[in-house]
């Protein structure tokens, strides 16, 4: 289960360091106006299937995969959130 969120970092900052031509991710990564919009776009999307109870798993994996690379995009580092969420533990 983490290895596939490890991969969708290790894509992230693969894709950022060395785009690849017509990559959508690598449009999100360069296009932070866009990366907003997909993430508020999907969260939307996520909310709708879960109150219709439809798609809930589709839509959740599209709010992991738009959230890694906003964050990518915008140079806030999982590792950062991880200890972020570390440090809240009671």
């Amino acid at each position: 289960m983490l290895n596939t969120l490890e991969s969708l970092f290790k894509l992230a900052r693969e894709r950022k360091s060395s785009p690849v031509d017509g990559s959508y991710t690598n449009k999100l990564l360069s296009d932070k106006s866009l990366s907003k919009a997909k993430v508020l776009e999907e969260i939307n999307e996520l909310i709708e299937a879960v109150e219709e109870d439809s798609n809930k798993i589709h839509e959740a994996a599209d709010v992991f995969y738009h959230l890694i690379m906003y964050l990518e995009a915008n140079n806030i580092k999982i590792e950062d959130v991880m200890s972020e969420l570390d440090k809240r533990k009671k």
